[in-house]
């Protein structure tokens, strides 16, 4: 890792403890079946105001996990990349740190731990930066990839005080981040209500993803109190989206920083 990036850690804590709003980039290892026109799309990525690159899914049809966080790591320049894993199978040294997620919105053992067992002594070895992460999938029951592949149930955008609930065992288990996910290609993001209820009991980093295809629900979103949102669907449909995004990101923390 490049001794000019910062850890991953450090930009989250930054992020939460100054109220400045964050912007990271999902990657799905998937959709990248070129790489020469992947970098040539999207290389203007190193020089923007985006914060993180997260590179996993739900799902993995290709052996090509490493050769895609690779293909990022020419975009990314000083961008750190981050492994969001959807099994102990998408890992690569290349990056520069992972989220170590434990799925506490589900009952599913082998998303809780099992998966985690697997992957430690590897991430060891790998020297990645590890990010203990509460994740939470947050839905009002829309089958989407990352519950077809836990075989878990979301929190319900409807029950706020469950997701409240949920969270405070996070926090009291000592979990670092706390990661709400609708889930890739959600018709309806991670509800504000939801968002207040979460940031209401912690005050560590929140990280909300899922979605979140117009400026108004990222606009609704990070005012309910998001640190860092994930955009990736949305911008593989449109890539121009991801400039949007980071055009209102930029004055959003300039009106911030005024007032």
């Amino acid at each position: 890792m490049s001794q000019l990036k910062k850890k991953v850690s450090k930009i989250l804590k930054d992020l939460n403890s100054s109220g400045t709003k964050g912007l990271a980039w999902l990657v799905d290892p998937d959709k990248i079946i070129n790489p020469t026109l992947f970098k040539e799309k999207f290389d203007w990525v190193k020089d923007s105001y985006l914060d993180l690159i997260f590179v996993g899914g739900s799902t993995l049809s290709r052996d090509n996990f490493r050769e895609v966080v690779l293909s990022v790591k020419q975009i990314a320049g000083e961008i750190p990349v981050v492994i969001f894993p959807g099994s102990q199978m998408q890992l690569a040294e290349e990056a520069d740190a992972i989220l170590f997620l434990s799925l506490i919105s589900g009952r599913n053992p082998e998303y809780l731990i099992g998966q985690q067992v697997l992957a430690a002594p590897i991430i060891k070895k790998m020297k990645l930066e590890p990010l203990p992460t509460a994740y939470m999938l947050v839905n009002e029951g829309e089958i989407t990839s990352v519950q077809y592949v836990t075989q878990t149930i979301p929190l319900p955008n409807s029950k706020p005080n469950l997701a409240k609930a949920t969270a405070l065992a996070g926090h009291y288990l000592g979990m670092k981040y706390f990661y709400m996910d609708a889930g890739s290609g959600a018709k309806s993001p991670v509800s504000p209500a939801v968002i207040k209820a979460v940031k209401s009991v912690t005050k560590k980093p929140i990280i909300v993803g899922g979605g979140l295809d117009s400026l108004e629900k990222v606009r609704n979103a990070y005012e309910s109190g998001a640190d860092l949102l994930v955009i990736g669907n949305a911008i593989e449909k449109d890539p121009s989206f991801l400039a949007k995004v980071l055009d209102y990101k930029v004055l959003l923390n300039l009106s911030l920083n005024v007032n």
